[in-house]
């Protein structure tokens, strides 16, 4: 009894393991999304931009700040290292419901430089632990919009959306702002928005030289 207990008990852990590893070094089929890159931050601690290019990441979004208080104090250094990489990118502000939006606008905008070059901007809407708030639609639309004007006046370009699921399922940003939508979802792609994604988190463990720990696998739709 006790090594057939035994036995299982290996053949759970041996499981587990491989599909740990499985998932680390997943990411999707390049058939059927060619253009892949990740979404990294101060977080992700020093990063080898060369090794990363080198390893097939077509781009890389840069958190540039969370709210109106704080700027990621890696985004310079990793601002200059991916366009030594040669790779495309773009900046990230993490929205916060806890903060204007002009003040939010204001922090992105000085900390992102004006750059012709660089990919359409990214505002995240997540909730944070750290913020409670959660206003109505009408007022959250309204402070998104007037975030999502001054940014564009900004970087000359068009946001782009990441919404999670929880917060679009209460505020249905799809249907309220007409702008790309970029959703999450691991291993599989997200449906939860009224209209259809135009970015995918894939995954949110993937390991890749170039970067210690797991990162956003992000893909485009093709």
């Amino acid at each position: 009894m006790l090594v057939r207990v035994g036995l299982a008990l290996a053949l759970i852990a041996a499981l587990a393991l491989a599909l740990f590893l499985y998932a680390r070094n997943w990411a999707p089929d390049r058939s059927a999304y060619p253009v892949q890159g990740l979404s990294v931050s101060s977080d992700n601690g020093p990063i080898d931009w060369g090794t990363l290019a080198a390893q097939g990441a077509d781009f890389a979004y840069i958190r540039a700040a969370k709210g109106a208080d704080w700027r990621d104090p890696a985004f310079a250094a990793n601002w200059r290292g991916v366009r030594t990489a040669g790779m495309r990118y773009g900046a990230m502000l993490e929205f916060s419901l806890c903060r204007l939006a002009s003040d939010q606008a204001t922090r992105f905008m000085t900390t992102v430089p004006r750059d012709n070059a660089a990919l359409p901007p990214v505002i995240r809407l997540a909730f944070a632990p750290a913020c409670t708030a959660r206003p109505g639609r009408d007022l959250l639309l309204s402070e998104l919009n007037t975030l999502v004007n001054l940014v564009e006046s900004h970087a000359g370009k068009t946001v782009l959306l990441n919404v999670t699921e929880d917060f679009d399922k209460r505020y249905d940003i799809g249907s309220g702002i007409n702008r790309t939508l970029w959703l999450d979802g691991n291993f599989f792609p997200p449906d939860y928005a009224t209209r259809r994604w135009v970015m995918w988190t894939a995954s949110d463990m993937r390991h890749i030289d170039g970067i210690d720990g797991p990162v956003r696998w992000d893909v485009v739709a093709p």
